[in-house]
């Protein structure tokens, strides 16, 4: 009878560490927990520029289109990171954010024999709302998520100086604006729990951003070239992280 108690009260206080156990290791992705997330994140544009319209020659309107010219902006590729909120064990919010980065804009076109005609740094920070499927204790836990991003461009230059002399005669010079916006954020990706706090992850998010590029040239003399263009970056990016919750 005693080795029966004895037992008994093994099996019963294994059964009660094993249930802390699996508790202690839920909390790491359930309500009030925090995840932080750091890896490599690719950026592959998925649009092109619309052909570049000259608006103005000296303050004078001509709305004059430069047929079959074009540009696209380049794939490139940083460091991404993700903090995640677990509002309750399936629905988070996360913001995405990331080391600055570079994209050149490359001609199309007519505009194909510059090659690179400048670049920009943009900044395009994103808040979304995770839905998580599956239970909070399990490994494998693949979300979706809807969010919004807002986006603004740093250091947008002029680089190409035969595409610059070409446009606005030897001597000339030119800068340009990207304009800023707000945009829908798509997304889905998956964790997958190596311990009690560790776990790897994958996202993919697309976010179509358009912008209005203003490129200003002035000739040697003094006159004022403003030409415009829509860049259509559709930027699709893939996020391959470590991450860390607490």
């Amino acid at each position: 009878m005693k080795y029966h108690h004895r037992v008994s009260r093994t099996v019963g206080a294994a059964l009660c560490i094993g249930s802390a156990a699996l508790s202690h290791h839920a909390l790491a992705q359930s309500a009030g927990s925090t995840t932080v997330s750091a890896g490599w994140l690719h950026v592959a544009p998925q649009g092109n520029a619309t052909p570049l319209v000259v608006q103005s020659v000296g303050g004078i309107e001509v709305d004059r289109e430069m047929a079959g010219s074009g540009a696209h902006a380049t794939s490139t590729d940083t460091m991404g990171i993700t903090t995640e909120y677990y509002v309750t064990d399936h629905i988070g919010a996360a913001m995405l954010f990331g080391l600055p980065l570079k994209v050149n804009l490359v001609g199309d076109g007519t505009l194909q024999q510059y090659g690179t005609l400048g670049s920009t740094r943009p900044m395009p920070p994103a808040l979304v709302l995770r839905y998580h499927l599956f239970a909070a204790a399990a490994k494998f836990r693949p979300f979706v998520g809807l969010g919004v991003n807002y986006t603004w461009f740093t250091q947008v230059r002029a680089t190409n100086s035969q595409f610059i002399t070409d446009s606005f005669g030897p001597g000339g010079s030119a800068h340009a604006t990207l304009s800023s916006s707000w945009n829908p954020v798509f997304e889905v990706g998956a964790n997958y729990a190596i311990s009690k706090h560790w776990s790897v992850g994958a996202t993919l998010n697309y976010i179509p951003v358009k912008t209005k590029l203003t490129l200003y040239g002035q000739t040697a003399a003094g006159t004022q070239i403003v030409s415009k263009s829509t860049l259509r970056l559709y930027p699709l990016s893939a996020f391959l992280n470590v991450a860390y919750t607490f």
